[in-house]
């Protein structure tokens, strides 16, 4: 058996330590694949593997029932990958949501799947990764295994990392049937996750997820009835596992930056920040980042203008978002993820940035100009935090304008701009620029965003003459309504393009439309391009499929270089008058019901179903009402009148509407909106909020989202129990009705590759 690895970092020791004192010696002796023998094996499912563990009984028990129930239930409603922890030091540890079976079983039922799609057909895949734990080892699994079913999968130089962003676009530039991404965004460091990617680059739409997951069941159903099944793993060496294509492509980053270029890097905005007199930071979560946008900016021949913070590539993140105290001040590790934005409370109540606490920015930022801006990215590439110093006189003028900060000294305190306010700035910015150059008018422009994101975009757009397209949270949304769109131009590229949006509003965005922006409040956003953008087979996109931290690090610095001296929190609020916007406050409340970090799977698995109890009664109790509302059965009067009675100490007099979004409970007022959402990848409730005052919000959304879903009086008065349990299984029913309407189903048709 072996012993516990060790780190010189004496925190991520405590995690290893902790990981390997609750890991069974049944599981440190599981030798079921070694991926260390770079020969061709085989792996033999067996049927004693599907059943529990049992010491004496079925000492060969890996529960993989139990965890493909798990898995199964998560692909329906997922909105970024099917992800979970994992045992970070033993990965074969299937009683953990991913583990090297359940890759191994997932690459195979999707690689079987694309088989039965494209008989007789070249079958090229894209396989990336960013630098969590496993990482490696996955990506080394799931080019092994599509190799072994005759898939060519395309992966960099030593299976090295690679953003999100640059394999969703090299799976739609080269005409790939998909791709593979390893990655868990910014979720804590034991997590990890598969993304899979179609043939667009974007995310798999539910429909797509369960044809793989009904082949994982028909690969448990010939295991049971033979006793066993092969899966073949092949040689490391496999001449289909091709290093050499990306190593040609330089991975894509020459392909991006010639797309960069008709989009967000033209000349108008690289001149900007080519004579920028000051250094730009940029905070590199992870490390893994720094590999592709290195190379990015030195092809642009704006390297020079940047910092860097963190370019090393680290599993523990450089201990970033990590403590060896829980909230509620007990003694145990805990991770608040390297979302920078997430505010919590300290035991005394007192709010903070448990995760900007922990980049030091006090020591590291000390000996640089007032005014220096600050660009977190997280590990795979995708989301962008946008920060600032600011003298500590500002602290007034912030706080009258809704904008958080943290002290950093006696002199100086760090602006943290929601995505929400960093995203409307820089759309706001983007479009001067677009109108400086003349090229407004030639298109009418539109965004897409989630219904989670802030009021003041919407405001902002109107007061612009910007359609709006409102999507559920998840960029695989955003992405299929550009498909949408893009499929309207295409079979009628003289008409009008009209899409339904989630709230049931059909959308005319006019002839032939480009895409201003497409963004959520979690900090994800992408921008379109003035020519359509073509893949080398000749398909057309109006932007690409996946959030990239690239173009809004782009768009952000030449925005800082034209402002120079002055704050982007004065600029901010400049945007709030000129486009007379009243929505100018945001929050959001992360409400998590256990703790993640648990490193004892049993505790961890009935604490997350505790809380998942928790999570689905408070997302009945709101989900119902506006199930019964669109059904008829009850009208917004009946709502105020059960809200009220619920929540004393707020007042729903004013609400306009309930709404069920695709994932989560929309309520409008007329001066605000809340939105309440069960987490589609965990027991977290999440309860946002947009509108004209912030601490109204905050109020809203605390005892909305921490609610206990108990159902009252009222609530039974006007809802039967029927509609009640039937009202998940509803909306699963009307999400999917907006999803598939005017979708773009056309076919994808393997080109003949010339690359």
């Amino acid at each position: 058996m072996a012993t516990c690895i060790e780190s010189k970092n004496e925190l991520e020791n405590e995690l290893f330590k902790s990981v390997y004192d609750k890991t069974p010696d049944y599981i440190k002796n599981l030798n079921l694949m070694d991926f260390s023998n770079e020969g061709e094996f085989t792996f033999i499912l067996k049927k004693e593997h599907l059943q529990p563990y049992d010491e004496k009984s079925n000492p060969e028990g890996l529960n993989l029932y139990e965890w493909f129930d798990n898995y199964s239930k998560e692909a329906k409603v997922s909105t970024a990958g099917i992800r979970g922890p994992q045992n970070i030091l033993y990965p074969q540890d299937t009683r953990f949501p991913i583990n090297l079976v359940g890759i191994v079983l997932a690459t195979l039922a999707k690689a079987l799947v694309a088989k039965e799609k494209y008989q007789g057909k070249e079958i090229l895949k894209v396989a990336g990764r960013e630098v969590r734990y496993n990482s490696d080892l996955f990506l080394d699994a799931i080019a092994r295994i599509q190799a072994a079913q005759g898939i060519k999968t395309l992966i960099p130089q030593g299976g090295k990392t690679i953003p999100i962003w640059l394999a969703s676009f090299l799976a739609f530039k080269l005409d790939l049937v998909g791709g593979e991404y390893i990655t868990s965004s910014h979720g804590i460091s034991v997590k990890n996750a598969t993304k899979d990617l179609n043939s667009q680059g974007s995310q798999y739409l539910p429909e797509e997820s369960l044809e793989f997951v009904d082949k994982i069941q028909e690969i448990f159903d010939l295991t049971e009835k033979h006793g066993s099944y092969e899966i073949k793993i092949s040689a490391k060496n496999n001449p289909l596992i091709d290093e050499k294509i990306m190593s040609k492509l330089e991975d894509g980053v020459s392909l991006y930056v010639d797309y960069l270029k008709s989009g967000v890097a033209k000349d108008i905005n690289l001149k900007l920040v080519k004579d920028f007199g000051r250094k730009i930071a940029i905070e590199n979560v992870g490390g893994s980042a720094y590999r592709t946008l290195s190379r990015v900016l030195n092809k642009l021949n704006i390297s020079d203008k940047f910092v860097w913070f963190n370019i090393e590539e680290d599993s523990f993140f450089h201990s970033i978002g990590k403590y060896n105290v829980t909230p509620k001040g007990e003694k145990a590790f805990y991770d608040y993820s390297v979302d920078a934005t997430v505010l919590a409370h300290k035991p005394n109540g007192e709010k903070f940035f448990p995760v900007i606490e922990t980049l030091h920015y006090d020591e590291k930022l000390k000996d640089m100009p007032l005014g220096t801006v600050v660009l977190i990215t997280d590990p795979d590439h995708d989301r962008l935090t946008i920060t600032q110093t600011e003298s500590i006189s500002r602290i007034s003028y912030l706080e009258e304008n809704g904008i958080d900060y943290v002290k950093l000294n006696n002199e100086t305190i760090l602006t943290v701009f929601t995505a929400n306010q960093a995203f409307l700035m820089l759309m706001d910015f983007w479009a001067k620029q677009l109108k400086s150059e003349g090229l407004w008018n030639n298109h009418p422009r539109f965004m897409i965003k989630t219904t989670a994101s802030a009021l003041s975009w919407d405001e902002w757009a109107a007061e612009q003459g910007v359609k709006v397209v409102n999507v559920p949270v998840g960029f695989k949304e955003i992405a299929n309504i550009m498909k949408k769109v893009e499929l309207q131009i295409k079979n009628n590229p003289d008409k009008e393009v009209i899409v339904d949006d989630v709230f049931g509003n059909s959308i005319n965005l006019g002839k032939n439309p480009r895409l201003l922006f497409g963004g959520e409040e979690s900090g994800g956003m992408i921008m379109g391009t003035e020519d359509l953008i073509k893949s080398f087979s000749g398909r057309c996109a109006i932007a690409m499929r996946e959030k990239s931290a690239t173009e809004a690090i782009i768009v952000a610095s030449a925005l800082v270089a034209k402002l120079n001296e002055k704050p982007l929190s004065s600029y901010l609020k400049e945007i709030f008058e000129t486009n007379k916007i009243t929505g100018r406050y945001d929050t959001r409340v992360d409400i998590a019901y256990y703790n993640e970090s648990e490193p004892d799977i049993e505790k961890l698995k009935l604490a997350k179903i505790e809380g998942e109890g928790k999570r689905t009664d408070n997302d009945l109790f709101f989900l119902s009402m506006a199930i019964s509302v669109r059904e008829g059965k009850m009208t917004v009067e009946n709502v105020r009148e059960i809200l009220n009675d619920t929540f004393k100490t707020l007042n729903f007099d004013n609400l306009k509407s309930i709404k069920f979004v695709g994932d989560g409970t929309y309520f409008e007022f007329s001066d605000k909106f809340i939105e309440i959402r069960p987490s589609g990848t965990d027991a977290k409730t999440k309860a946002y909020g947009g509108g004209s005052n912030k601490s109204v919000l905050e109020q809203y959304a605390n005892a909305m989202g921490n609610y206990d879903g108990k159902i009252t009086e009222l609530h039974k008065k006007y809802i039967s129990s029927d509609l009640y349990d039937r009202s998940k299984e509803d909306a699963l029913t009307y999400y999917l009705k907006f999803v598939e309407k005017d979708a773009n189903n056309e076919p994808f048709v393997i080109p003949e590759y010339k690359f």
